[in-house]
């Protein structure tokens, strides 16, 4: 080596993900791979852009997930997941959300079902490792007829999100299930309990903007509104959604 040349570190090799970096793994809301509005509808695997290799070990992640209808015999795993949330939020500072009255019940999920609007979400191995709800059309949520302290920045038609949780297995569980929803619609209703600050840390890092209050017919709390479309980003123009006058 010639006594001016410059050492040159290694070119280190980066990996195809196909995760979205998320907070750790957490059964969101109730607790909560990217697809723009407009995307095509599907529900396969939603890539996103090469990780570090510093983060390949840190936790495991699934490869790949899927999102498919609920089945009946997914109930006994669903209501496994839901009992593991209950437990991770009265452990994390917000035992009211589902806590007291042991939300949801079986007979609401078996509904769901019927009614062909609950979804879960499949590892790559085919485990259930998360669910939710999932419907969209004109004022489909009766409860966002009324919200206070705000106002909705967009009065188009919307999807809707309720009961998503996953079981905490794999990282990136619940950013998989409100992308895969949003790229369903281009326009994404969601809301939480006051006490659920994993759930709104994620909705703000996934661009929702909180737009007020609403309340919920299961307990008398109230619930943080939250809205991610195009138009509800330019209404708000960065600014608080509660203080836009609509």
């Amino acid at each position: 080596m010639r006594a001016n040349e410059a050492i040159r570190a290694p070119k280190l090799p980066t990996f195809p993900r196909w995760v979205v970096d998320c907070p750790p793994a957490g059964l969101y809301n109730g607790l909560i791979g990217t697809n723009p509005p407009g995307a095509p509808e599907r529900t396969g695997i939603h890539k996103a852009a090469p990780v570090p290799s510093r983060f390949l070990f840190a936790e495991r992640r699934s490869t790949g997930m899927n999102i498919r209808k609920t089945q009946e015999s997914d109930v006994p795993r669903i209501m496994e997941i839901y009992a593991r949330a209950r437990a991770f939020m009265a452990a994390h500072g917000n035992p009211r959300q589902w806590g007291p009255n042991r939300w949801p019940p079986e007979s609401l999920i078996r509904e769901d079902i019927r009614a062909g609007k609950s979804y879960v979400c499949e590892n790559d191995a085919g485990r259930v490792v998360g669910t939710f709800f999932f419907t969209q059309g004109q004022d489909v949520e009766p409860t966002y007829a009324d919200i206070e302290d705000g106002a909705w920045l967009d009065v188009s038609p919307y999807g809707v999100v309720h009961r998503i949780a996953s079981d905490g297995s794999e990282r990136g569980i619940g950013t998989f299930c409100l992308n895969w929803a949003y790229a369903q619609c281009g326009h994404l209703r969601i809301d939480t309990h006051a006490d659920n600050a994993v759930m709104q840390n994620l909705l703000k890092k996934l661009g929702f903007l909180h737009c007020g209050t609403i309340f919920v017919h299961e307990d008398r709390d109230p619930r943080l509104a939250y809205e991610k479309s195009p138009a509800a980003s330019a209404r708000s123009g960065g600014a608080d959604p509660k203080e836009v006058r609509v």
